[in-house]
């Protein structure tokens, strides 16, 4: 990979959906000296733009925001009461540890039998070791947050398990394309890291109003359905970076999927058409800026999304970097 410690270091910094001030610090010393101006917005995005030669606006949408829990209540007996901060099944939160943004950690059990959960995360609760309520508020305080606990690690195959894959793997695929832009490009680069994707797309809809782009690239993940899960489709970790078709939230447009897959094909990047039937990404948010945005999606297929445990193939990023730059390269007929 290219630079493998950056990706592990973004990995496993904190930064809860809404929360992501620790991540944004980190990219903006890394892109600063690449990008020709950084800004953050109020709502929290980090942009880095670099200067092309003005053919098309291409922004590319990369999340920094890492699903989690937020605490709504904490009990006499000192267990903490939780609500999702984005999507998180029970099942694979149950007996999970925890980290807060103060270094508290605690491990998530559940109000009776995880099988009769029913996937409700109000039957959750997370264990700080408290001896009771004030003890525990010495701690954490109601609205406070915990992401997942899950280090870097590499499975015996070669792939890459971690937490926080999604979408800190798309951070790092934009910061190594930065890197690699010449600023000759025929394009405009907007490389966007945005807030609150797990929440709703929220920062890339703040994000594509200040950009107005031709073209929107959401830069993510997308769930595997090479391994038995709930799922069904065609995507498979290691068979290449996803060029996305549809999923509910969008429908990417079709000049955009031939480009890229014309660029594959000439660059011989190993590539996979990707249809999701749940879920979405920021390309939803750009597509419906302004009079309408040309967006497309470059996914990287990950087993066990929105978890602790995370798994994806280290080619199919470097796969999706290279053909970020290609497509930043290009000029466009339409």
């Amino acid at each position: 990979m290219r630079d493998e410690a950056l990706l592990e270091r973004l990995t496993q910094l904190w930064g809860v959906s809404g929360y992501e001030k620790l991540v944004r610090e980190a990219i903006a010393e890394e892109v600063k000296p690449y990008a020709d101006k950084v800004w953050t917005d109020p709502i929290g995005n980090l942009i880095a733009f670099k200067k092309g030669r003005g053919e098309k606006k291409i922004m590319y949408a990369a999340h920094m925001d890492q699903i989690g829990f937020m605490v709504k209540n904490i009990e006499e007996n000192g267990l903490l009461r939780i609500c999702n901060m984005g999507w998180n099944w029970a099942g694979s939160a149950y007996n999970e540890r925890v980290l807060f943004r103060n270094g508290t950690v605690g491990v998530v059990g559940c109000y009776g039998p995880i099988e009769e959960a029913e996937n409700k995360i109000e039957k959750l609760f997370v264990d700080i070791g408290a001896k009771d309520r004030d003890d525990a508020k010495r701690m954490v305080k109601i609205g406070d947050c915990c992401g997942y606990f899950g280090p870097y690690l590499h499975l015996a195959g070669g792939q890459i398990c971690s937490k926080s894959l999604d979408d800190r793997l798309g951070c790092y695929q934009l910061i190594a394309s930065l890197r690699e832009n010449p600023g000759d490009l025929p394009n405009d680069i907007y490389y966007c890291f945005v807030v609150q994707e797990e929440l709703g797309c929220r920062g890339s809809k703040v994000a594509a109003q200040q950009v107005l782009p031709d073209i929107g690239i959401a830069v993510d993940i997308t769930p595997a359905h090479d391994y038995p899960n709930d799922l069904t489709g065609a995507n498979k970790v290691g068979d290449g970076i996803a060029i996305k078709i549809c999923d509910p939230s969008v429908v990417a447009d079709e000049d955009v999927t031939d480009a890229m897959e014309q660029l594959c094909v000439e660059n011989h990047i190993p590539y996979q058409r990707e249809v999701i039937d749940r879920g979405g990404t920021d390309a939803s948010s750009m597509n419906l800026t302004g009079d309408g945005v040309r967006t497309g999606g470059i996914c990287v297929v990950t087993r066990y999304p929105h978890s602790q445990s995370s798994v994806v193939a280290p080619e199919d990023i470097e796969a999706g970097i290279d053909l970020m730059n290609a497509f930043s390269a290009r000029s466009f007929d339409f």
